[in-house]
């Protein structure tokens, strides 16, 4: 779900700059712990680790 700044909490509105998108995790992963994210020809792995943290990989 993507939302706009004026969503969530305010202590969230005053940590994202104006214009900038936030996406929702669970839109990014569907349900997968783990997603392939491509940028200028390189691929990116993105993953949910065991402690729920996100971790971008090379």
């Amino acid at each position: 779900m993507k939302t706009d700044r004026n969503a969530g909490s305010r202590q969230q509105q005053e940590q994202w700059p104006r214009g900038l998108h936030c996406y929702d995790s669970r839109e990014l992963f569907h349900g997968a712990r783990e997603v392939i994210i491509e940028h200028a020809g390189q691929a990116y792995r993105l993953r949910i680790t065991r402690q729920d943290k996100l971790i971008l990989t090379k």
